[in-house]
């Protein structure tokens, strides 16, 4: 006798919450994300469709195996995983679930899902981020990204939030949470990146950026010409 377990057909479909960091394609054209656990080898885009990580071939969510997008109900569930150190640098994600899914006591787990919000927190720094800069690590064909205030940039491989958006397409929005000093909007207040004709608060997210790496390439320069100017040449007689 197999067991049945009781079917929803909802009206909407239900809304989860779940970290993932940030990636970038090597050549920089498409943005993604890519999980924290098991899926974290396979990066995947706004919307996406699951497949098991063990290879086997039957349908995700399979009730005898842990394929299958996770997330939690509770937005605060989902928040504190970011308090751990290897997750510091992960965003926090509203997802829809969609497709097959089975509920469980803290979430679901899903065949197919679509992110409509990510948030980035602050820099580690502290001030809030202007932009997702290279991480120091990847996946093949990936580069991860962190959030980033734009005086930690420096001439890391970076991409504003509102060009983030833009790559991952699908009516992404992405949000600058907390962070210490005003970076973010006009009056201090969240960055937002969403698809489409850049509003104020991305205009001033992407003059920072590029103030940031204008400031990075006149330190450089200023290096270079002290040291071709303080060290002395051999003349020609």
């Amino acid at each position: 006798m197999r067991l049945r377990l009781p079917e929803e057909r909802p009206t909407e479909p239900p809304t989860g919450y779940k970290i993932a960091h940030a990636v970038l394609s090597q050549d920089g054209t498409r943005a993604g994300f890519t999980g924290v656990s098991l899926g974290g080898a396979l990066p995947y885009g706004v919307l996406a469709d699951a497949s098991c990580v063990y290879g086997l071939r039957h349908a995700p969510p399979h009730r005898r195996c842990d394929c299958g997008f996770h997330c939690v109900h509770d937005r605060s569930t989902a928040e504190a995983l970011l308090c751990t150190a290897e997750h510091r640098g992960a965003l926090l994600l509203e997802v829809l679930v969609l497709g097959r899914y089975i509920r469980f006591e803290h979430g679901f787990r899903s065949a197919r899902q679509r992110v409509r919000t990510a948030t980035a927190g602050a820099c580690g720094c502290g001030a809030s981020a202007v932009a997702l800069a290279d991480a120091g690590w990847g996946r093949p064909g990936w580069r991860a990204l962190a959030p980033a205030c734009a005086g930690c940039l420096r001439g890391r491989t970076s991409v504003s939030l509102a060009s983030f958006a833009r790559l991952a397409g699908g009516g992404l929005r992405v949000i600058a949470g907390g962070g210490g000093a005003p970076d973010g909007g006009p009056d201090g207040g969240p960055v937002t990146g969403v698809p489409g004709e850049p509003g104020l608060p991305e205009l001033l997210a992407e003059a920072a950026l590029l103030q940031a790496r204008l400031d990075w390439f006149q330190t450089r320069l200023a290096e270079l010409g002290e040291r071709g100017s303080g060290g002395g040449g051999a003349g020609r007689g």
